[in-house]
């Protein structure tokens, strides 16, 4: 079964009156789908995410960032997270490959707010699956390289538009995703 794969961010200065906008700058940042434009959620969360949702919005039409903000900006406050879902393009095998919307997560966890790793930002990119070569399956190498190519040049893109303190690519399942990468490119 396919892990879930995470990339966290710690910003420098974070606080509850920039969080929003520094949440704005990552989702300006991320290179959403042409093929299924705009965002599809939002969720607010007080205090932490045992406790049930502010609000939740799903949206029919593609809505773009600063709509989403707005709405999430009602509901600033120190102790709430935001949660917003939308997709990426990515190669995917279901019979052949073929580049498809592939959806992401990506939530803002207030200060105050109890998080697990207590990280400020955190994007959930899909099954490691998408970013592991597949083997036995003809033009795995070449097309999860491309999905590699983009991860790393979303972690740049974001390095460079936010003051990240520190980040981490990590598994739901808490095992290490670069010696699972290392351990299929030596099967491949």
């Amino acid at each position: 079964m396919a892990d879930q794969l995470y990339l966290s961010l710690w910003l420098r200065d974070f606080t509850a009156d920039n969080m929003l906008r520094r949440f704005g700058k990552l989702l300006e940042t991320f290179p959403f789908s042409k093929l299924r434009p705009g965002l599809a959620s939002l969720s607010v969360y007080a205090l932490e995410f045992v406790e049930p949702p502010l609000l939740v919005q799903t949206y029919t039409e593609a809505t773009d960032v600063e709509t989403v903000l707005q709405t999430a900006a009602e509901f600033r406050n120190a102790d709430c997270a935001y949660l917003v879902e939308g997709w990426w393009e990515l190669w995917q095998f279901d019979g052949e490959w073929h580049l498809h919307p592939a959806r992401a997560s990506f939530a803002c966890h207030g200060p105050e707010f109890a998080s697990d790793l207590g990280d400020h930002l955190r994007i959930g990119l899909g099954p490691d699956a998408w970013f592991l070569p597949q083997p036995g399956i003809p033009g795995s190498g070449i097309t999860i390289q491309s999905n590699m190519k983009s991860l790393l040049r979303l972690i740049q893109d974001l390095s460079d538009a936010l003051p990240v303190a520190s980040r981490r690519l990590w598994l739901e399942s808490g095992d290490d995703f670069s010696a699972r990468l290392a351990a299929k490119m030596d099967t491949e």
